[in-house]
């Protein structure tokens, strides 16, 4: 079997090729930024190029049996308009390009910012999408399009996964686990009572590969760990985990919002609309249609997921590269300089 994995270089791309390639599965790669990634570099047929290029696009899919289309622009990587080009455009070109290379089945990777900030808990599949900010309209747009495409004969098969992390995944975590390390307190919108699922990767990986020949063609599926607590009781956890003096400090929500808004809009939070809009709510989705037609089940609940990816940073913190915009890499702390000095 040939699994051309589109985004091959990010943070999903990366553990999923490595669970192809320990079952003896093709991979093909295809993403902006180089692998750079010595297990696999060698293991795998690697591509540079755009999503949104119709001649990559091409190269990506062809001979290939499954796309993992998995590229997409981050919340704060760049602006609406490159958003909605990476994310839609692209998903158009690579949809096209499977269809005429007659690829098997598509599996799209969505996220559970397509529900914005849902009415009730828990959100399930059939409740309205209601995207917030670029991002979460984004992947609105493109799931509309997987589902264009199930109709003129393209199998597509719709992941919305909860947010995703383990070993390796930087971003925001990074922000996080570097001040527990040194013993900061921890900033939180409200008072962490409400309830906010995760999801590790390699459950997501997992979820990923049932998909490629379970009978749930023209489905979308939520997926995140079952087991999970509040806020505050699963931070309170990692923190007990690493041995930190940190505590939670609650921020008032409103307060917060209107200033990570500000930034955002100078393009320097580390934080999207969809973030800060949903820190302080209650946030988890019903996984029992993935358990039902996949015979899924995730392993890890919150707390282990967060411990987990806090033992790879430690471990790994002083090879880290510098500041960007991706899973992989730190993000920029600058705009949190003097919260970081208060705190």
């Amino acid at each position: 079997m040939l699994v051309a994995i589109s985004g091959g270089a990010g943070f999903l791309g990366l553990h999923l090729a490595r669970r192809l390639r320990a079952e003896g599965a093709e991979v093909r790669t295809l993403d902006v930024a180089a692998l750079d990634d010595p297990v696999l570099e060698g293991q795998v047929e690697e591509l540079r190029g755009d999503v949104r290029s119709e001649r990559d696009a091409r190269r990506l899919v062809r001979g290939a049996d499954v796309v993992v289309h998995a590229a997409a622009a981050l919340p704060i990587q760049s602006s609406r308009a490159a958003i909605r080009s990476v994310n839609v455009d692209g998903t158009a070109t690579v949809l096209a390009a499977a269809r005429d290379a007659g690829v098997r089945r598509v599996i799209h990777v969505s996220s559970t910012a397509v529900y914005g900030v849902p009415a009730k808990h828990p959100i399930e599949e059939a409740d309205p999408l209601v995207g917030v900010g670029a991002y979460g309209e984004s992947k609105i747009d493109a799931e509309r399009l997987v589902g264009a495409f199930q109709r003129r004969g393209l199998e597509g098969v719709i992941l919305r996964p909860k947010t995703f992390l383990g070993p390796e995944r930087l971003g925001v975590f990074e922000i996080l686990f570097d001040w527990i390390r040194e013993g900061r307190r921890i900033p939180i919108l409200g008072d962490g009572s409400n309830r906010y699922q995760l999801l590790a990767v390699e459950d997501l990986v997992e979820a990923v590969v049932r998909c490629f020949d379970a009978p749930v063609a023209g489905e979308a599926l939520n997926v995140g760990a079952t087991r999970f607590g509040t806020v505050a009781g699963d931070l309170g956890a990692l923190i007990a985990h690493a041995g930190s003096a940190s505590t939670l400090r609650p921020v008032p929500p409103r307060a917060a919002e209107l200033a990570l808004r500000a930034l955002e809009l100078a393009r320097l939070s580390p934080l999207a609309e969809w973030h800060y809009r949903t820190a302080h709510r209650d946030s988890f989705v019903s996984v029992e249609r993935a358990r039902r037609l996949l015979g899924w089940e995730p392993r890890l609940s919150n707390a282990e997921t967060l411990c987990a990816a806090y033992d790879w940073y430690l471990a790994h913190r002083g090879s880290l590269g510098s500041a960007g915009t991706t899973h992989r890499v730190p993000w920029d702390q600058r705009a949190l300089g003097l919260l970081r000095r208060l705190s």
